[in-house]
């Protein structure tokens, strides 16, 4: 019986609100609000843009000793990532990880936002 009216009153509810909530649809819907739209710096550039291209001003030299350093720490990078994998499947599953553990892995993240920062110039 509890189910029934429920069902009743779900039947008689639903369209209502439909109808209710369509001039409040149809209103955002009109206004084609697309999202916030960007507003122009008053003098015409960003505060932090320094009119300078990254990658123009670097030279070939500069560029090549990034690229080399940049292999180098992702490789160190791999290699730590190894030994991290050997010493977690060589302990146990229900035991805690040592502290040696934790401290290998934040330093792993630590070379891996260096090589990011690094990649992005």
């Amino acid at each position: 019986m509890l189910y029934q009216r429920r069902g009743m009153l779900m039947t008689f509810v639903g369209p209502f609100g439909l109808l209710a909530a369509e001039p409040l649809l149809s209103t955002l819907l009109a206004q084609g609000r697309t999202g916030p739209q960007a507003r122009p710096y008053p003098n015409g550039r960003k505060p932090d843009d320094l009119g300078v291209d990254e990658n123009s001003s670097l030279d070939p030299q500069l560029k090549r000793a990034n690229q080399i350093e940049l292999r180098k720490d992702v490789s160190k990078l791999f290699e730590m990532a190894s030994e991290l994998k050997e010493q977690v499947e060589k302990t146990d599953a229900s035991a805690t990880l040592s502290l040696s553990l934790v401290k290998k892995a934040e330093q792993i993240e630590k070379l891996a936002k260096q090589i990011k920062q690094l990649a992005k110039g």
